[in-house]
């Protein structure tokens, strides 16, 4: 009787020891998985060159980072225009108006318009007019969506912006 519960609590034993590795190996591969996933949509959004870069924090040249969780900045990326709407701090110079709103503002068809894949992920390229000024954006795309964006103004001194990149929203019917 006693061999019995002995053997029977061994296999009991063996039988949760091996079901807790097997859900450990499933979590890992879960996330893996997902990994994958992720890694398969950016790579589908930049080659459809339609995504959406949400800023999360603006680094301006000569200043501290800051958080922009209350005022997010973004960039929409299309295969023929480009729309930006970004808080800028920092230095301007010539045509920028005291006063404005201050930040950087553009819609139009880029004149300039180049993705390259490297070893980390993508570099996205392009030159857009706004009202007042002209913006050369350097994107740089993690290969799971995570973003650096460096926009060089005429006008104005080099801000730079992290976030991600995100498909655009579908509108509701």
């Amino acid at each position: 009787m006693m061999k019995t519960k002995v053997l029977f609590l061994l296999v009991l034993s063996a039988f949760i020891a091996t079901s807790g590795f097997s859900q450990e190996k499933t979590k890992k591969e879960l996330k893996a998985e997902r990994k994958v996933e992720k890694q398969k949509q950016v790579e589908a959004m930049v080659n459809t060159r339609i995504f959406i870069f949400n800023a999360s924090r603006a680094i301006p040249q000569g200043y501290r980072s800051m958080d922009l969780t209350t005022n997010m900045g973004f960039v929409e990326f299309h295969a023929d225009t480009i729309k930006g709407d970004l808080p800028y701090f920092g230095r301007a110079t010539g045509a920028v108006a005291y006063g404005g709103d201050g930040g950087i503002q553009f819609e139009g068809k880029p004149d300039e318009y180049t993705v390259t894949p490297n070893k980390k992920g993508y570099q996205v390229d392009a030159v857009v007019k706004g009202s007042n000024d002209t913006y050369r954006l350097s994107l740089s795309i993690g290969t799971e969506g995570s973003a650096s964006l460096t926009v060089i103004s005429n006008n104005r001194s080099t801000i730079s912006y992290s976030g991600e990149i995100n498909a655009p929203e579908k509108p509701q019917q």
